[in-house]
């Protein structure tokens, strides 16, 4: 693309940023968006086909980037040898940890779109998707304790989809609420701590927390 290319996409990505941020994306007007970029309705249609698209296109990268990831987390967790997973799991937990509240300050903007102002498209259930997966890997690493010989008390998956959600709406106040960067970090190590007390309580025995990574 050339100069006066990029200039367009960008002034029309920042209005359709302003534009949702403020209404989301059932609220928000394309009218107003090709308005406040400064371009006509064709020149638009000429880069996205829809409102829809033009949403996507803000958040897709982070809503990639997140659950890659998350998902990078829990597959490389889940492949270690069943009986070395105890030992890795607050290091791992840690790590993703830190490395998700660095991204969301980086990318405020875009992910609180993603977060808050994404119903009626396709990124409205990414949360609910993320604890969804969180409740797997849970359940699975139960069943790896119990085949260890470990005394895991029955935990029923609604339970677990309770304490997941709970958890990543804690992470995510990161974003919704611009939480400065030393902040959150600082809040999310002893929100960690909340959380590796409450598994450790449920389960009744001094073992790391549940099953994935981000499972504090």
């Amino acid at each position: 693309m050339d100069e006066k290319t990029l200039s367009t996409l960008d002034r029309i990505q920042q209005a359709a940023l302003d534009e949702f941020s403020e209404k989301g994306f059932l609220g928000a007007s394309l009218r107003q968006i090709v308005k406040h970029a400064g371009v006509t309705t064709g020149a638009f249609y000429g880069y996205f086909s829809s409102k829809e698209a033009l949403f996507a296109s803000i958040v897709e990268p982070h809503a990639a980037a997140l659950m890659g990831r998350f998902m990078e987390a829990q597959t490389s967790f889940a492949e270690l040898p069943e009986e070395e997973q105890s030992q890795h799991m607050g290091e791992a937990s840690a790590d993703y940890v830190s490395w998700m509240v660095d991204y969301i300050c980086r990318h405020r903007e875009p992910v609180k779109l993603l977060l808050c102002r994404a119903e009626g498209t396709s990124y409205e259930h990414f949360v609910h998707n993320m604890v969804e997966i969180e409740v797997e890997y849970t359940l699975k690493y139960m069943e790896v304790l119990r085949r260890l010989g470990r005394k895991i008390p029955e935990l029923n998956q609604s339970l677990c989809h309770i304490i997941a959600s709970g958890m990543f709406s804690g992470l995510f106040e990161i974003a919704i609420h611009d939480m400065p960067r030393e902040r959150a970090l600082r809040d999310m190590e002893q929100f960690r701590s909340f959380y590796t007390a409450g598994w450790l309580n449920l389960m009744e025995e001094q073992l790391p927390g549940p099953a994935s990574d981000t499972g504090m």
